[in-house]
């Protein structure tokens, strides 16, 4: 019996068009540099909500923009191309998604989330918090976590707690919370938080959320952005190669420099696919395989891309003054995050050792599809 065609999900070209306006006029190298001195970019992130893109993939009837969740990686992919300092990923699809989901009331300022700790120490960060759950809902917490993305300009601080045996939503005000004001590598924020019998509000959290399903969203969040980072840092390195003369005619014209380009490009071409594809089949679905497989791709790839375009620049690139380090140090921090290679290549071993010799591959040609 042949299965049903799935309905295509396709990205507005508007999304994108609008995006990339928004963060061309504002996200200008003294922005992005004042930002990381500061630890905020307040003006940035006021007219990126004014666009509605900081809620968008959540539902008009949670107080959200609409969309899909393509839409969001789209403007996330923006985001990474433009090196915008703003916490565009935990505020929509992650902690706005999670609040959506179970029901709580959404303040008016950010939203942040606890990202959930891997059992195997598979990524930097996160933490595991313990709840005690009222009858009304309201709800005290306790617990540590660790590189916290901008927790310290935060509202309201979301992670999801086991009690019971099941998972529950808990969103506590960060005024409760105990905040160490800590940078990553790129200068945004990643602190660390205490949470001492801290009081917020809980709620039972729907099928399919979860931490499990948390880490997949953040690790998707994370892909997006480094896909646009790797394009951009391609680019820069395009036009500084074939601006810069070295012995009477451009550095792009040697077979060395264009080496680089070329395994440069390909990275950017192979990440932005793996993105795409993970994002459209998240927003039809399960896609735990596309998923796995994108950060892993974006991972290794954010290694290779970042070592080509520095070499390619020479000294330059290693400059304050030069916006390729605005790059090449976040896609080192979020290379890190929600997943190292390790954790994701463990993740798509047992997804192939469980499907089994006939299994592997409908696994690679269908994904997650042959998973259900």
């Amino acid at each position: 019996m042949t299965a049903a065609p799935r309905e295509p999900v396709v990205v507005d070209e508007l999304v994108t068009e609008t995006a990339h306006r928004l963060f061309n006029e504002l996200c200008t190298h003294e922005a992005v540099q004042a930002a990381e001195d500061n630890g905020a970019a307040p003006e940035i992130w006021d007219a990126f909500c004014e666009t509605g893109f900081d809620l968008i993939a959540i539902d008009e009837d949670a107080g959200g923009s609409g969309g899909t969740l393509a839409d969001a990686a789209e403007v996330l992919r923006m985001v990474g191309y433009h090196a915008a300092p703003i916490p565009a990923a935990e505020n929509g699809i992650l902690g706005g998604w999670l609040l959506a989901s179970a029901g709580l009331d959404r303040p008016d300022g950010l939203v942040t989330v606890i990202p959930p700790r891997a059992a195997d120490g598979g990524w930097s960060g996160g933490g595991a918090c313990s709840v005690d759950i009222a009858g009304d809902g309201s709800a005290t917490v306790t617990g540590e976590a660790l590189r916290v993305p901008w927790a310290r300009s935060a509202e309201v601080i979301v992670c999801v707690c086991e009690c019971g045996g099941q998972p529950v939503v808990v969103a506590v005000p960060a005024a409760h919370c105990e905040i160490t004001p800590l940078p990553n590598m790129a200068g945004e924020p990643r602190d660390t938080v205490r949470l001492n019998g801290a009081a917020g509000r809980a709620a039972p959290a729907p099928d399919g959320v979860n931490a499990d399903s948390l880490a997949q969203r953040g690790a998707l969040s994370r892909v997006a952005l480094m896909a646009g980072a790797i394009e951009k840092m391609c680019q820069l390195t395009v036009t500084y190669t074939n601006d810069r003369v070295q012995f009477g005619r451009p550095v792009a014209r040697f077979q060395a420099v264009q080496q680089h380009l070329v395994w440069a490009a390909q990275d950017a071409a192979l990440v932005r696919m793996a993105a795409e594809c993970a994002a459209r089949e998240a927003a039809r679905g399960g896609a735990d395989f596309e998923i796995a497989a994108a950060k892993l791709i974006a991972n290794q790839a954010a290694a290779r891309a970042t070592k080509a375009c520095h070499q390619a620049h020479g000294a330059m690139g290693m400059t304050q003054e030069y916006p390729l380090h605005h790059y090449s140090r976040r896609l080192w921090s979020w290379r890190k995050e929600y997943g190292s290679d390790a954790h994701w290549s463990a993740v798509l071993g047992n997804m192939a050792t469980d499907a089994g010799a006939d299994g592997l591959y409908p696994l690679i040609t269908d994904g997650s599809a042959a998973l259900q």
